[in-house]
Parts: structure tokens; C-alpha cells; sequence
């Protein structure tokens, strides 16, 4: 008998991008009521999708208000956002100051603030599920190697904030001991987005097998981390890489 997250009330953060667009569709499959939530959902109409700023308190109130008062509970939060300022992903001598806290304010204090405030919900309802998206540069440095002969980089906000959300969720989780809510990360490599082929050969030499993930590769430990088969896996950070942070 496979894992089963039949019934299960999904909400996720960042639904329309990449990533968060494949995990809706695959929990929506799968059995799970997936409340579609994003910025960019703003006076939409469609069922089951609803304007969600993760840098909005009353945004997050208001979701979760609506979500309980149609369906009665939230089981899980999955947060994908990837908010970033017009001056995101410059070199590193090249980012200013300002656009460094921004994105980290907006990025990490977003998290945070998802996390701060589901968590006061979860506390209420008594049970709860967060699964937070960090990064394999969150785990190790970049191989900045692989980007040469493109205009690609790592973006040095970027490591700051995928390191920060993988210690905060471990935080959030020995802070919530005894309540019944689990709170993990998952740390994911590259995702297969129309890269230029020098770094895709780059990277696959990083890695064991495959190289450059396909959305579909996340998709089983995100069902495991939603279903209540991983009941007792509360403070990880699960690395999904081919062995690319090796």
C-alpha cells in the first residue's frame, strides 16, 4: 500500500512558480486538496486559488481564515516563494547594499513570517505541517567552476538566505517540542529550466548519475513529508541532489 495523503488540506506558498506548479498538480493527483496561494493570484477568481503575499501578515491571516472556514483545517504549509527585488542574481562585487537587505528581508523575513504566523495557527488547531524549500547552497558553498562560459552566477543572497531557512526550521521545530507540529527542509539541486548547455554538462560532472533535476524528482519526498508515513521526521533538512553537495 502506497503513502496516502487522500484528504489531506495543502496550502502552497509560491504555487505558480516552477517548482510550486509540479507540486501542486502531483498532490492534487495524488488525493490532497491543494489551495494554490501566490502574489500573483491577485483578483483571481479560480477555486482553490488565493492571493497569498508572504510578506503580509494580514495576507497570511486571511488565507488561512478563508482555507479553515471552507474546509475546517490545514494540514500542511509547503512555502516555495522565491520573492527577489529587479536587481536580483547580479556578481558579487556588483550587489548593493540595499538590494542585499531587501532580498534578504523579503525573502528570509518572508519565510520567516509564514512560518511565525502558521505556526500561531497550528499551536490553535492543535497538529501542523511546514516544509520549507531551502537549496544545496544552503548546504555547501557554490562550485562556481560550472558557470564559467555563461552569464550565470550564484547569487550571494541567495546562499545567506537558503543557509538561514534551513537552521530556522530546525529552530521552529525543537521550539514546537511537544506540540505536534513538525517543521522540515528540503534542500533541492538544480532544477532543469532551459540552461545553456556548457552548465548542464558543467554540472552533470558534479553529480552521480542524472545531473539537473526534473521537477517530477522532488515530488516523492514531498508526498512522504505531507503524508503521515514520516510522522516522526521533524527538524531535517532532506538534500534531493543526485549527490551533487558530495
Amino acid at each position: 500500500m502506497g503513502t496516502n495523503i487522500s484528504g489531506k488540506i495543502i496550502l502552497i506558498a509560491g504555487s505558480n512558480g516552477l517548482v510550486g506548479k509540479g507540486i501542486s498538480e502531483y498532490l492534487t493527483i495524488n488525493g490532497a486538496l491543494v489551495i494554490d496561494a501566490d502574489i500573483a493570484n491577485k483578483n483571481q477568481l479560480e477555486e482553490n486559488k488565493i492571493y497569498f503575499d508572504i510578506c503580509n501578515k494580514a495576507s497570511i491571516n486571511e488565507a488561512i481564515e478563508l482555507i479553515t472556514k471552507k474546509h475546517g483545517k490545514i494540514d500542511c504549509l509547503i512555502n516555495c516563494a522565491y520573492p527577489r527585488n529587479k536587481n536580483y542574481g547580479r556578481h558579487f562585487f556588483d550587489v548593493e547594499y540595499h538590494d542585499f537587505c531587501e532580498n534578504i528581508n523579503i525573502h528570509l523575513g518572508g519565510y520567516f513570517l509564514c512560518m511565525q504566523t502558521f505556526a500561531g495557527f497550528f499551536l490553535k488547531q492543535g497538529y501542523g505541517n511546514i516544509i520549507n524549500f531551502s537549496s544545496i547552497y544552503g548546504v555547501v558553498p557554490p562550485k562556481f567552476e560550472i558557470y564559467e562560459n555563461t552569464k550565470m552566477t550564484v547569487p550571494v543572497e541567495y546562499v545567506a538566505i537558503k543557509s538561514a531557512i534551513i537552521q530556522m526550521s530546525k529552530y521552529l521545530a525543537k521550539y514546537l517540542k511537544n506540540k505536534n507540529i513538525r517543521v522540515n527542509a528540503i534542500s533541492i539541486g538544480g532544477v532543469y529550466d532551459k540552461q545553456p548547455e556548457p552548465f548542464l554538462t558543467a554540472y552533470k560532472s558534479k553529480c552521480l548519475n542524472k545531473g539537473m533535476l526534473n521537477v517530477n524528482d522532488v515530488m516523492g519526498t514531498i508526498k512522504f513529508l505531507v503524508s503521515n508515513d514520516s510522522e516522526f521526521i521533524n527538524g531535517q533538512n532532506i538534500i534531493i541532489d543526485d549527490g551533487f553537495t558530495l
